[in-house]
């Protein structure tokens, strides 16, 4: 019997109707994940399968599950084909005209940037995503699709992904891990030419393992994931991409070599050939060593000269606030997995790699951390928020021990979201509207000016609307919650009356972690109380989140929480949401009015949530951490501590609480239900108003993604370019240049520094024995830390004319405005050469004594 013969009379193994005319549109729309955020091929999906539509919003998953005779029956409706044919042809439209990036720099001086990450929150057809991190990748990458940045995404197919979450009947976290099935996630095999699946070898120790490759098309844009659920490895290496942040240090370990050594290479498979290699936090880090590994391998060179003009092009993003939150492994298990990798492969001894990843690199005893592999391997790194910027600086203080922790090469670029994925349908039609058709890909003008000929009228309008929406949403999915929980029917039936779209609706959700204090509310439950029943002016909490299944802490926050809510008062007025994923989240900013952030100053890196609320007109009153630390001002919402530097700042919860209680009793509520005679929260509206039109553009990951290009992807290829050339000599000579810096320092001596003061100026000379370095290679400065009125200073030395040789004495001189005393200043020699990073690349430093 032939296979096709078989398919006929076996249901189970029939295939994809891939005869019908017409399918092969259907399935390339499905397989770009454009329709999270492009809503235009909704109704598509909707008439083929509403009900499951509504359940998964997978359109690759509706076509894999679809009747045949449905498919062809609609294929043959000429409206509904030539509506299927007019989005296929405007995607390609669009894809096909040169988009910002395009028109900004149309030389194509970047081909490629490889952006790496543990996580990608594309949609929740897709779970392959925790949190924050992932939410950051996929809105990042959906942005760069949309501006045509030639970002390629590296991450992980997870079999499990990130865990589910079920509430119990007793009000407790119940961790579950369905099964990810490849044939039903908007993915598809990486193909070589002759139709073969693209898989490769990893060598870990024992055994080599088999690597598969996927690809999601987002956008203009291609996400390649890994994946060792290969039929040819053993077991245990078939989990190795099982679940994500799940299991011991051993299993990450094999993730994080997967990712960074098996998604280099797997670029190099595909003939794409990167000049930017963008490491999303530190998991990603061992890329580093792997495109060493690739030039050393196509140069000749050494490892040093191949680590000195690939790091060039790598830059390092952290989220991490605190250093307990870098991924740090023990130097047996390292070297049990890369010892022959780096013997063999970058041809240095085990203990150099260790180097590589430790602060100390003396220090045999220090754990190998995979942040301290990432900067040193980086030409670039940055946090992601202005205070975090700050906070990165000093927790990476110790790796640069001389510098001022100010000048710790850190700087940063504010995350932002991806707005056509989290706007409503009302919230993008009044935009629209006012401001034009896709203005968040392109936005050259204000939007605070335009939003200004909005309405108080259609502001309040689409919060109504968009309350009542989430509402109805909230209501359902609890009634779906309570059932799989074992709830009774008197429970179901009470849901119904549960939340009035009337009340002020306040939105809490976010990882269930001590730090993010997700019970500060609960400090005073009495108070709470009388707040949530006020006769007159109550308030309604919707709640979700999730705490990692190790976190028993985290999930004690959770069951505080669902024991509150059980009390008769209460219940009318709060709820908890299980399951916290992107359907949720996108529901819950596109309805709250009001969205609470409350983390530990200044533990929350960035955070993105509140940003999603902006153009959907909600509020934000938020700890003054992250980005609300620079976005906050009095006219778009309220804040919670102060900017004081954290380190002297810190205020106990009671304290904060309070301050959150006396903020909802005396500000946000009295706001929200002071009406003018047209019945409209005139002083709330204005409030919208400015936050919609001041904060959306400027927390946009359009944004973000222009001043990645701007600030460190042209400048990074631009820099890989130039010591890749000729044959990579730029490199060598730059790696002798340092190597000759770092033998020589320890000779560079200063003899004298004097100073001369005539009316408002000093005169400074400054003498100095460069032990058989060039003047050239070395910048001499006259260096004063801030001091009252008094920012920080650094004055360029010029050398005189006079030089004293063959001593090797050389004299530096200085105007410098006399404004304080001379005294202030301190001289110091620093390297000096173009196009080098310092201190990144070379932390040489001498202070006059």
């Amino acid at each position: 019997m032939s296979d096709e013969s078989r398919r006929d009379r076996n249901p189970a193994l029939a295939v994809l109707p891939t005869d019908i005319e017409g399918f092969d549109r259907l399935r390339e729309l499905a397989l770009d994940v454009r329709w999270s955020w492009n809503h235009a091929a909704d109704t598509i999906w909707k008439r083929l399968d509403a009900e499951l539509w509504e359940l998964t919003h997978s359109p690759w998953g509706i076509l894999q599950s679809v009747a045949r005779d449905r498919i062809e029956r609609l294929m043959q409706d000429p409206t509904f084909f030539e509506e299927v044919d007019a989005l296929l042809e405007a995607r390609r439209s669009e894809e096909a005209a040169p988009a910002w990036f395009q028109r900004q720099y149309p030389t194509g001086s970047i081909s490629h940037i490889a952006y790496f990450s543990m996580e990608f929150m594309l949609s929740e057809a897709l779970p392959i995503y925790s949190g924050g991190l992932g939410n950051v990748a996929g809105d990042q990458l959906k942005a760069a699709g949309d501006l045509g940045v030639p970002v390629v995404g590296v991450g992980l197919l997870y079999q499990q992904g990130y865990f589910r979450q079920v509430i119990d009947r007793d009000g407790l976290q119940q961790a579950v891990f369905p099964y990810n099935d490849p044939g039903q996630l908007p993915i598809s095999p990486v193909r070589r030419a002759n139709g073969e699946w693209l898989r490769f070898q990893l060598n870990l120790p024992g055994y080599p393992i088999w690597v598969r490759t996927w690809q999601v098309r987002v956008g203009r844009c291609r996400l390649y994931l890994l994946d060792s659920n290969d039929p040819a490895n053993y077991p245990i290496y078939r989990g190795i991409t099982s679940e994500l942040y799940g299991g011991n240090q051993e299993l990450r370990l094999q993730q994080e070599l997967l990712l960074g050594i098996g998604g280099w290479r797997l670029l190099g498979w595909l003939g794409i050939k990167p000049e930017v290699c963008h490491l999303n936090e530190g998991h990603a880090a061992f890329a580093i060593l792997e495109r060493s590994a690739a030039y050393q391998q196509q140069s000749g060179q050494t490892f040093d000269v191949a680590l000195t003009t690939t790091r060039a092009g790598n830059l390092f993003t952290s989220h991490t606030a605190v250093a307990a939150g870098f991924d740090a492994f023990e130097p047996a298990l390292i070297e049990r997995y890369l010892g022959q990798y780096a013997t063999s492969q970058l041809g240095i001894t085990p203990r150099e790699l260790l180097a590589l990843g430790r602060r100390n690199p003396e220090d045999d005893s220090e754990l190998f951390n995979m942040a301290q592999l990432a900067l040193r391997g980086a030409g670039s790194v940055n946090g992601v928020s202005r205070l975090h910027g700050a906070v990165s600086r000093g927790l990476f203080a110790g790796s640069f021990p001389r510098w001022p922790v100010n000048e710790v090469p850190i700087g940063h670029v504010t995350n932002g979201v991806h707005v056509p994925s989290w706007d409503s349908a009302a919230a993008d039609a009044l935009w629209t509207r006012t401001y034009g058709p896709g203005h968040w890909r392109n936005p050259d003008g204000s939007p605070a000016r335009e939003i200004e000929n909005l309405s108080d009228i259609e502001l309040w309008n689409l919060r109504n609307a968009s309350r009542a929406e989430l509402i109805d949403y909230a209501r359902a999915r609890l009634v779906r919650q309570l059932q799989i929980s074992g709830g009774d029917v008197h429970d179901v039936e009470f849901i119904q009356p549960l939340l009035n779209p009337g009340v002020l609706t306040i939105g809490f959700a976010r990882r269930f972690a001590a730090y993010k204090r997700p019970n500060l509310l609960l400090q005073d439950p009495e108070r709470l109380l009388r707040l949530l029943t006020d006769a007159h002016r109550p308030v309604q909490l919707i709640l979700a989140g999730k705490a990692h299944p190790a976190d028993l802490l985290g999930q004690q926050l959770i069951a505080q929480w669902t024991q509150f809510i059980r009390r008769s008062r209460a219940r009318q007025h709060v709820i908890f949401l299980a399951d916290y994923d992107m359907l949720l989240t996108e529901r819950l900013v596109q309805g709250v009015d009001l969205w609470l952030n409350t983390p530990r100053r200044p533990w929350e890196a960035c955070g993105t949530s509140g940003m999603k609320t902006l153009v959907n007109g909600g509020l934000n009153l938020s700890e003054l951490d992250g980005w609300w630390e620079e976005a906050y001002t009095p006219e778009v919402g309220w804040a919670l501590g102060d900017r004081g530097s954290p380190a002297k700042s810190f205020t106990s919860d009671a304290t904060e609480a309070n301050m959150l209680y006396t903020l909802l009793e005396r500000e946000v509520v009295p706001q929200f239900y002071e009406r003018d005679l047209q019945g409209i929260p005139s002083a709330w509206v204005a409030r919208m108003r400015q936050s919609m039109g001041r904060l959306t553009p400027q927390y946009s990951s359009a944004r973000t993604v222009r001043e990645y290009v701007e600030q460190h992807y042209v400048p990074c290829a631009a820099r890989y370019c130039e010591r890749e050339s000729d044959g990579g000599q730029g490199g060598r000579q730059l790696a002798e240049w340092m190597a000759a810096v770092r033998r020589h320092w320890s000779a560079v001596i200063f003899e004298s520094v004097h100073f001369i003061t005539e009316g408002d100026t000093h005169h400074a000379q400054i003498r100095l024995q460069l032990g058989g370095l060039d003047p050239d290679s070395v910048q001499v400065q006259l260096y004063a830390d801030a001091a009252g009125d008094h920012a920080t200073e650094q004055h360029v030395a010029t050398p005189a004319r006079s030089l004293f040789d063959p001593t090797g004495t050389y004299l530096y001189e200085a105007d410098i405005p006399a404004a304080r005393s001379s005294s202030d200043y301190t001289a110091r020699v620093l390297p000096h050469r173009q196009g080098v990073s310092v201190p990144l690349e070379l932390d040489c430093i001498l202070w006059q004594r």
